[in-house]
């Protein structure tokens, strides 16, 4: 049998598509582990989950990345929308919108390896914000792919620790041209 009549007769399995969730919930005790809890108890994952306050202080905003193929996130916008104490649920993944994450980085350096620390964070526009004697502590905010970037750029240098956020997002509402 040739490959491509092995790969025609291969199942094709739905691709899996990272999703970007945002989630307003009201601002109450039990409103983010309600939230969780329903992924926990269907057995969906979170790549990444941020909560904090609104402009609004009796909301607060959720921002959850989750992956699975259409019917799975069509269960997951579903069941966040029978949460208790949720406003709203809105998929950006096929939405215009604004993403952020923010790492801070501590890095082993030493007098020789600073400055190639430093111009690593200058091109990335990353702010020192420690120092010591043996490290250099970093904050960098972007896309996913550029603190992934800068990560990455870091590691020969030894990674001494590393906080990372979760995706913070917002609907872009401006959608003309500029």
């Amino acid at each position: 049998m040739s490959r491509l009549q092995s790969a025609q007769n291969q199942r094709v399995e739905p691709r899996e598509k990272s999703h970007t969730i945002s989630l307003l919930v009201e601002n109450k005790f039990g409103a983010f582990v309600r939230v969780a809890g329903m992924f926990s108890a269907k057995g969906y994952n979170i790549d990444s989950l941020s909560v904090g306050p609104t402009e609004d202080e009796t909301v607060s905003r959720m921002t959850i990345v989750t992956r699975g193929d259409d019917q799975v996130i069509e269960q997951i916008i579903k069941q966040l929308n029978k949460v208790i104490d949720t406003v709203k649920v809105t998929d950006l993944t096929f939405e215009s919108y604004v993403a952020r994450e923010l790492v801070l980085v501590k890095v082993a350096c030493t007098t020789e390896t600073r400055p190639e620390i430093m111009q690593i964070a200058e091109i990335f526009r990353a702010k020192v914000v420690d120092i010591s004697p043996r490290t250099l502590t970093l904050e960098a905010t972007g896309n996913q792919a550029k603190t992934d970037a800068i990560i990455k750029m870091l590691k020969p240098y030894t990674i001494k620790e590393m906080a990372r956020t979760g995706r913070v997002a917002l609907k872009r509402e401006y959608q003309g041209e500029v």
